[in-house]
């Protein structure tokens, strides 16, 4: 279920041909709409994104919660996902990478946005790495 923060920052993405300020500002965002698990109902997620070869990276961070967000529960159950990058809105197919490339991108990424190191190491749970390959 999108909450009013979410909701914000969506149509602020959407607004400004995907630019955002605040705690997001100059950050890679990607809008995913997924089917839920449970109920088939469609949602939007502002999720931070990484390119890697032609396909997106999306961390299943949740800002170190003990729990994974829903937007993963509800990608892995149906994988086909719509996201929306800058102006641009397509398909894509999710994939859970396995656990070597797993460590590998995350690694990458806290390179990039050291944010992720501290989400690790709140956590037990194993966050989980995600690829989008666009669809043909």
């Amino acid at each position: 279920m999108a909450n009013d923060f979410n909701e914000k920052i969506i149509a602020e993405f959407r607004a400004n041909e995907g630019k955002v300020g605040g705690m997001f500002e100059g950050a890679n965002l990607v809008l995913l709409t997924t089917t839920g698990a449970k109920s088939g109902k469609r949602t939007t997620s502002p999720v931070m994104y990484f390119e890697d070869g032609g396909r997106y990276i999306v961390i299943a961070s949740y800002a170190g919660a003990d729990h994974n967000p829903a937007w993963y529960h509800n990608l892995v159950a149906n994988p086909e996902v719509t996201v929306e990058i800058g102006t641009e809105t397509f398909e894509v197919t999710a994939e859970v990478v396995g656990d070597e490339e797993r460590d590998k991108l995350y690694a990458k990424v806290v390179e990039i946005a050291p944010g992720f190191a501290e989400y690790q190491e709140k956590t037990t749970r194993r966050i989980p790495v995600v690829a989008l390959h666009r669809a043909a």
